[in-house]
């Protein structure tokens, strides 16, 4: 869902598949706090999961974070 709502705002995004890296798993997991995903990041801004990016853009948030790159 995360990746529909990105594609629909024209945002050009990088997926990373964490279960073929899982020390990038384990990074991810230290710098986020977090155990799920996906995680979303807006440059260094980490934004969480896809629940924390539709608040951004049920709010009118998310246009400018994306507008930013």
């Amino acid at each position: 869902m995360a990746k529909k709502l990105l594609e629909k705002k024209g945002a050009i995004y990088t997926e990373i598949n964490l279960a073929s890296k899982p020390e990038l798993r384990q990074e991810i997991m230290q710098k986020t706090k977090c155990r799920t995903v996906p995680q979303i990041f807006i440059d260094d801004l980490h934004i969480g999961g896809f629940d924390d990016l539709y608040a951004l853009e049920t709010t009118n948030k998310l246009d400018p974070l994306l507008s930013s790159n």
